[in-house]
Formats: C-alpha cells, structure tokens, sequence
C-alpha cells in the first residue's frame, strides 16, 4: 500500500517538471521574433513655422442710449459721429428776429457764439436713457449787444410833432406820429435764451412807443395870418377862422417882413424906446399913456424890431404906413392880446 503511494507521488512530480520545461521553451522569443537593433541616426532640426499675431479685438460700437437729447435734439441711439452732426447742424442754424413784418436773420458765429457739441455728445453717452444733457454754449456778450445796436437803428423812429403849416395861405395842422424805440434789454435776453438753450422759434422784437409833444388836439390854439397886401390880420383857432382886423403894415421903404415868426414878448401899456434907425434919430423915450406910438398892447414877434401893437393914429389902418410894425386898433389890440400867448405862430404873407 505503501509502495503504491511513492509511485503515485513520483509520477505526479515527472508530470509536474516536464509542463515546467514546456512552458519554459514556449515563453523564450525565437530568433525571427526579435525586435531590430536599435538605430543611432538623428533627424535634421526643423524650424518652427511663423507664429501669426491674432487679430485685434475690435469693441462694438456705442451708442447712444435711446431717448437722450443734447440740446434739445433727439440723438437716441445715434453713434456719437451722427449725433455731433445732427447737433452741430441745429446749433448753426441762423436766428430769426421780426418786427412789423420785416425779418433780420443772424448766424450764431456772427455773434461770436461757440458750441461745444463735441462736449455735450460725449455727455451723453454716459448719459441714463431718456436724459436731456445741456449743450454748452459760449457767447460774446459785446457782440449780441452791437447787433442789438444795429437792429435799433432800423427800428428806432423819432415822433414827429403836429404843426401848423401854411397852405394856400391858410394855416393847416399836420398830423402827429408817434415814434417807437426797441427794447433793446428785452431784445439782448431773448438772443441770449435763444443761443444759449439752442432754441430757434421766430424771435419777436419790442418796441416802446414815443408819444409826440404835440397833437393836433393841443394845436387847437390861436393863430396869426397877416394878409400884407390886403392890410387884414386873420385870427384863427386850429384851423378855424376867427376874427378879422384891419391893420396898417409898413411903409415901401420899410416893409413887414415876409415869413413864419411867433410871439417871443407881450406888454402891457409899453415904453416906446426909439429904435437905432435913421427916422428915429433924435427922438426921446415916451412912457405908457395917450400919444405913445406903441398904444396899449405890444406883442413882439421873432424878428427884430417889429410887433404887433396898438396905435394912436387910427386913420393909418387900412394902410402902409408903419417902419415895418403891424398898428392896430387899440381897442382892438387890447382884445387879441387877451387871447394869444407868446409862442403864438404868426404868418405873414404877401396877398
């Protein structure tokens, strides 16, 4: 029994050394098999190819946010090169000023105004939407103020007082005419709002209005025409007939001056003083009473030496007969002194 053990284990390690030697012949490479030697050959350096830098990042372009305005105008959404040009062209168009229908139009740059639109767009572009930036604005206030001068100057007008004016020999009033003068204050501020907020609705000029000293209402006052030829003095009131006198006028050689004149004095019971002519010479000084050559009344007028006045002489009336003064009744000149003033326009014509 024994016996058939030892055989049975010497056979068992045969069977187990011989797999070993089988498996040991299979593991090992054949001569075929082996792998080539290795080689000692280098390749040739290679030069790296040109490295290309990459394209710049280009930013997207900006816009202004929507709803903004710069002075006034609407350059929502605009890039800042459209919206420079949009402002820039409202902001050179000219101002219009008018007055009673006539138009003066004056460019902004003649008034030495600047505008820095290029400011304001750039403002606005940080500006929140819907914001209205303020367009910065530089005025030459010296050159508002002379244009302002010079739109006076076509728009000024003097008044023109009524007066009397002869016409076929009658007296005839003209008719007054009020003056204006601009408002030049009110003219300078609305040149400045209008630069200055870049707002350009038709400017409406002012002006105040110069009311004439004398109407034709207040030449409703007495006036003297003296008819030389015919010896009459014509008393009007305005332009109404009033009175009639007869007078004696100057003698050939002594005419009554021919033109228009006015009471400058007025006398009563007057000094007669000898004037420096040679029909005077050696006369004396004749004080108020009976016999004065004056009479009463004495009404000088703008010319030297001649008047209006009474006369003791009645029978001279109706003639030449004066060293150029106009005689009068006395009567008659007490009365025409109480309605006439000094100032009183007087005419002497040649009919």
């Amino acid at each position: 029994m024994r016996e058939r053990r030892a055989v049975l284990a010497c056979g068992c390690l045969v069977l187990a050394l011989a797999g070993a030697i089988a498996a040991s012949v299979l593991a090992t490479p054949s001569a075929a098999q082996s792998p080539p030697p290795p080689t000692t050959t280098t390749p040739p350096p290679t030069t790296p190819p040109p490295t290309t830098p990459p394209p710049p990042v280009v930013p997207p372009p900006e816009y202004i946010p929507q709803g903004v305005t710069v002075g006034g105008v609407n350059v929502g959404g605009l890039l800042p090169d459209q919206a420079y040009e949009e402002v820039g062209d409202v902001a050179a168009d000219p101002l219009a000023l008018a007055f009673r229908g006539r138009t003066f139009v004056i460019a902004p740059w003649k008034l030495g105004t600047r505008m820095l639109v290029r400011q304001a767009v750039n403002h606005a572009l940080d500006a929140a939407p819907g914001e209205a930036v303020r367009l910065p604005v530089r005025i030459r206030g010296a050159a508002v103020r002379a244009y302002v001068d010079k739109l006076a100057r076509e728009v000024d007008r003097k008044a023109v007082d009524a007066r009397f004016k002869m016409r076929n020999e009658r007296p005839r009033i003209t008719r007054e005419r009020p003056g204006r003068k601009l408002d030049r204050l009110r003219a300078t501020k609305d040149i400045v709002d209008a630069l200055a907020h870049n707002k350009r609705g038709l400017i409406n000029l002012r002006a105040k209005i110069i009311r004439p000293r004398v109407t034709r209402r207040s030449l409703s006052t007495p006036v003297i025409v003296i008819h030389r030829e015919s010896r009459q003095l014509r008393l009007y009131r305005g332009m109404r007939p009033w009175r009639t006198f007869g007078i004696a006028v100057g003698q050939s050689s002594y005419p009554t001056p021919i033109g228009r004149f006015e009471i400058v004095v007025m006398h009563r019971n007057p000094w007669w003083f000898p004037p420096d002519a040679d029909w005077a010479r050696g006369s004396a000084p004749v004080p108020p009473g009976p016999g004065n050559p004056l009479g009463t009344r004495w009404m000088g007028l703008s010319v030297s030496g001649v008047g209006i006045h009474g006369t003791p002489d009645p029978a001279s009336i109706g003639y030449s007969a004066s060293h150029g003064c106009i005689r009068m009744h006395i009567p008659s000149a007490e009365w025409l002194f109480r309605r006439v003033v000094v100032g009183t326009p007087v005419y002497i014509v040649p009919s």
